[in-house]
């Protein structure tokens, strides 16, 4: 029998391929980046070349993790701000003191970035104001950017340079948070973070963000993630350069599927970057429209969001609607029914990112429509205390469901929303199988899904949801050899246990890129 050529083999494994065909197998061989085979161990001998060998002694080994929906940008400029978020701030005067230090190594006058903060989780349990960052910070403009990144505090000097003051109306979309006695800004903005980053601070310098991005491609590659899926709305041709000089100069390691906001649409298509443009490491995805009800009502309406969506579907692009709330879930359906009656397409792939609220007769209004609903298990159990206590009981059964989606024949793809959580696909993984809350709290138990279905969701389903499953996904001859090892086997520990599973290795493209000391 004729031998392979093989770069790199992965043997003594136990493989989970999330190939039905072949759900197990003990060896992995790569060549030119790419699986050649799949198979038993005896197979070792079939292989020629001189082969890197990793003997994975028992270890699991997994398709590489397929974040869905992060925003790299933005958790590249965390990367590079003040750290406010729950694992570094209990309280108002821990903000202060962190910013209070940035302040003495920042020249007098020059913006501070802070993020990271929730409210729900510190010992005052409201948001920070002016007066609180104008305590730590009277002679820098700070902006503090809550962890949702859908609202953020700006002390006095800050409101002051973006011209926000007692006569300024609530912007389209947006609400100036204003005290009660005096009618001034508190400083609190929602559905502002955006504009304030577009309109008023001075954007990162090129090395600084190049700087950020490598060290949130770290981050991803240490947690097994092997492509990214971003997700911001403000991304256009300028990112999309960026990310382009980062790949040309080998810096960009998951792969990454830029989705980009429909302003940039026109501009995108008349540069000549079409669905699918790029390559494998780098490549455009979808339209990425945000909907919200910050306030009061939806923004866009209705009829713009119907236009916007078959503006794109027109022109054969995917979108990628932003929708938590139950009437905003309603409005994606809306318009996708909208766009799919006046130009039928069967095998679209519209997404609805979050689809945090969705009672049973919208979801079965999802599967008619063929929608992949994009979700984020690992907030269950990042914020599922304060979901408990504010999600009203007659909601909670229909919060970020999973069993019902998979049971109701939707297609699911899994995701972090990273920097607003972790970028812990395993924490997603533990979440979707245990329901179950940091504090140890459990909501709705009956949406729980196997530890099989949750690593498929992390997967096959992100691969999926961006026309990829030909490329990745799953562990088979012919795709790419993005792959993870970890301690131990998911589908085969106590459904507790899974949040401590390490990731021991992670390849791309057949390249070990990150090993655990």
């Amino acid at each position: 029998m004729s031998t392979q050529s093989a770069d790199l083999v992965l043997y003594n494994a136990n493989v989970l391929t999330m190939a039905p065909q072949q759900p197990r197998a003990e060896l992995v061989a790569v060549s030119a980046g790419g699986i050649i085979r799949v198979g038993p161990n005896d197979d070792l001998d079939l292989l020629g070349g001189r082969p890197k060998r990793i003997d994975c002694e028992g270890r699991t080994v997994i398709p590489g993790f397929n974040d869905a929906h992060a925003h790299i940008l933005s958790y590249a400029s965390s990367l590079l701000s003040v750290d406010c978020s729950p694992a570094s701030v209990v309280s108002i005067p821990d903000i202060q003191e962190n910013i209070r230090q940035q302040v003495e190594r920042t020249p007098r006058g020059t913006w501070i970035r802070a993020s990271g903060y929730n409210e729900f989780y510190l010992a005052e349990h409201r948001h920070p104001t002016r007066h609180d960052l104008d305590r730590a910070a009277p002679h820098h403009p700070v902006k503090l950017s809550h962890r949702s990144l859908h609202a953020c505090v700006l002390n006095s000097l800050a409101l002051s340079l973006a011209g926000i003051s007692i006569e300024t109306p609530d912007p389209p979309g947006g609400l100036i948070d204003r005290e009660l006695e005096t009618g001034e800004p508190s400083g609190i903005l929602f559905g502002m973070n955006s504009s304030i980053n577009e309109q008023v601070m001075p954007p990162l310098g090129e090395e600084e963000l190049r700087q950020g991005i490598k060290l949130a491609n770290k981050d991803f590659i240490s947690c097994g993630i092997t492509s990214v899926q971003d997700a911001t709305v403000r991304n256009g041709f300028e990112q999309w350069q960026t990310f382009l000089r980062m790949k040309e100069k080998g810096e960009l390691v998951p792969r990454i599927t830029m989705m980009f906001g429909h302003h940039a649409l026109a501009d995108l298509e008349e540069r000549g970057l079409g669905p699918g443009y790029g390559d494998t490491g780098l490549r455009l995805g979808a339209v990425k429209l945000t909907l919200d009800e910050t306030s009061g009502q939806l923004n866009p309406s209705q009829e713009e969001l119907n236009e916007a969506v078959l503006m794109a579907h027109r022109g054969v692009f995917q979108v990628a609607i932003h929708a938590v709330e139950e009437g905003t879930v309603e409005a994606a359906a809306n318009a996708l029914e909208y766009c799919l009656h006046i130009s039928p397409k069967v095998d679209h792939r519209h997404r609805v990112e979050h689809c945090s609220v969705c009672p049973p007769p919208l979801l079965r209004r999802l599967r008619d429509i063929g929608a992949v609903v994009v979700t984020q298990p690992a907030f269950i159990y990042y914020s599922g205390e304060r979901y408990l206590q504010e999600v009203p009981d007659t909601r909670l059964p229909w919060l970020y469901r999973m069993s019902s989606f998979l049971e109701g024949g939707l297609r699911l793809a899994g995701s972090s929303d990273c920097p607003v959580v972790p970028c812990k696909p395993l924490v997603g993984v533990y979440a979707a199988v245990n329901r179950r809350a940091e504090n140890g709290q459990v909501l709705s138990p009956e949406e729980a899904v196997t530890p099989e279905e949750a690593l498929q969701i992390y997967t096959a389903g992100g691969a999926y949801a961006s026309f990829e499953e030909g490329l990745k996904g799953s562990i088979e001859v012919g795709k790419l050899a993005d792959l993870v090892v970890l301690s131990a086997d998911p589908t085969a520990i106590a459904p507790e246990a899974i949040k401590g599973i390490e990731v021991e290795r992670t390849i791309v493209g057949g390249q070990v890129v990150w090993e655990r000391q």
